[in-house]
C-alpha cells in the first residue's frame, strides 16, 4: 500500500500573522511616539502635514444652515432660497455684521 501525502488546504487552518511582525494599535503607537523624544525632522502621525484639498470648500446658508448657492452681492450673507433673502432685505446691519463674524467674514458691510 502506497501512502500518499495530503494536499495542504488553507482553508482548514485559520490565518496566522508572521512571528517576527508585531502589529500595533494606532492609540498604542501615538503613546509611543508622545513618549519618545525625537528631533522635529522626525515624522509622526501628529506632525505629517496633508496638502490642501482639490475639492472647493461646500457653502452653507448663514441664516438656515442649508447649502447656499448664492451670496448677496451688497451684504456678502449666503442664502439657499428666496425667503431667506426676502428676510435679509429688512434686517438691520448689526444683525448682518452678527453673521458674518460668525462666519469667520472680516469685511464690514458698507
Amino acid at each position: 500500500m502506497e501512502q500518499t501525502a495530503k494536499p495542504k488546504r488553507s482553508f482548514k487552518r485559520p490565518f496566522a500573522f508572521p512571528k517576527n511582525c508585531v502589529y500595533r494599535p494606532l492609540r498604542q503607537i501615538s503613546n509611543m511616539e508622545k513618549n519618545q523624544k525625537q528631533s522635529s525632522d522626525t515624522p509622526t502621525y501628529f506632525t505629517l502635514n496633508a496638502p490642501p484639498s482639490l475639492i472647493p470648500a461646500k457653502k452653507y446658508s448663514d441664516i438656515s444652515g442649508l447649502p447656499a448657492p448664492y451670496a448677496d452681492p451688497h451684504t456678502k450673507l449666503r442664502y439657499a432660497n428666496a425667503e431667506e433673502y426676502a428676510s435679509m432685505q429688512h434686517m438691520p446691519s448689526d444683525i448682518i455684521n452678527g453673521y458674518l463674524t460668525v462666519r469667520g467674514y472680516t469685511s464690514a458691510v458698507g
